[in-house]
């Protein structure tokens, strides 16, 4: 694997340039990102939908149970159509859905610390771990707009320090190879 690292050093330094690009742009320009990700959402949800539906035409055919197949590929078709025509409902369910997926995990990281004490004495970081997550969607939950900023905010954080990171280590391979 070195070697392949070693020989392809340079497609690791633009992944990392690529990522402190698109970690930049999500940064400087959050409302952009949010309409971009909504879209490609929606565009991912209608294309799957179109999928499901040749799945059940092909189950069908093939005399299996096709009507699951429809169901699913009528949703896909349906929140994708909401998504392009009212995007801003999307970006709000999808808000919420991450809102509520801290909350849920957060609960569950502290019932697994609870479990875990027993056999590791004294163990908290898992307990504020789950702490800190429903902290994070309740936060989400009351403060919307600046819930969505940070959340934009911390995307485009972390691609930056990716990107840092990757620079580094494309640099650390080229170094080795030489």
């Amino acid at each position: 694997m070195i070697g392949v690292l070693r020989h392809n050093w340079w497609a690791i330094l633009l992944r990392g340039i690529l990522a402190i690009v698109f970690g930049l742009l999500v940064v400087f320009y959050p409302g952009a990102a949010i309409v971009a990700l909504v879209i490609l959402f929606g565009a991912y949800a209608a294309v799957d939908g179109v999928f499901a539906i040749i799945s059940a035409v092909l189950a069908a055919e093939a005399h299996e149970r096709w009507w699951p197949f429809i169901l699913e590929g009528i949703a896909g078709l349906a929140i994708g159509a909401i998504t392009f025509f009212r995007p801003e409902t999307t970006a709000l369910a999808l808000y919420l859905l991450i809102a509520a997926w801290a909350i849920i995990t957060g609960v569950l990281e502290i019932i697994a610390a609870i479990r875990v004490r027993l056999a590791i004495a004294n163990e908290i970081w898992l307990l504020i771990g789950g702490i800190c997550s429903i902290v994070f969607g309740i936060l989400m939950i009351v403060f919307p707009m600046v819930g969505a900023l940070a959340l934009i905010w911390v995307i485009g954080s972390y691609a930056i320090l990716f990107g840092i990171l990757m620079i580094a280590f494309s640099l650390r391979v080229r170094a080795h190879a030489s």
